[in-house]
């Protein structure tokens, strides 16, 4: 539990120096970030998000290992994106990312 509320406080003051927004509204978006994670640890949700050029995404995506093909492992020394949302598009097949900021809602 004490590492899910400092996953959610840290994205808030992330959200909250970059957009200048309330603390209260980064906060809320934080916690819907969360929310949004652990349902497509389940299964497949349907959700938004804002694309760089403005416009709203729908997406359905997730992040259940039942649901994600196997794949084979790779070497891979990319240091993790702490700013972006990896998901897994159910619809494209592929996994995808978005940037944390831009979430909109959950369908």
């Amino acid at each position: 539990m004490k590492t899910i509320l400092s996953t959610i406080m840290k994205n808030a003051w992330k959200f909250f120096r970059t957009t200048g927004e309330s603390f209260a509204e980064c906060l809320k978006k934080a916690w819907n970030l969360y929310r949004l994670v652990e349902r497509m640890k389940s299964g497949i949700v349907k959700f938004y998000f804002q694309k760089v050029d403005g416009s709203i995404r729908e997406a359905w995506g997730t992040l259940s290992p039942d649901v994600i093909p196997a794949t084979e492992p790779t070497e891979n020394n990319r240091k993790q994106n702490e700013t972006v949302q990896v998901y897994y598009d159910t619809e494209a097949q592929s996994f995808r990312s978005f940037k944390k900021l831009n979430f909109v809602k959950v369908a």
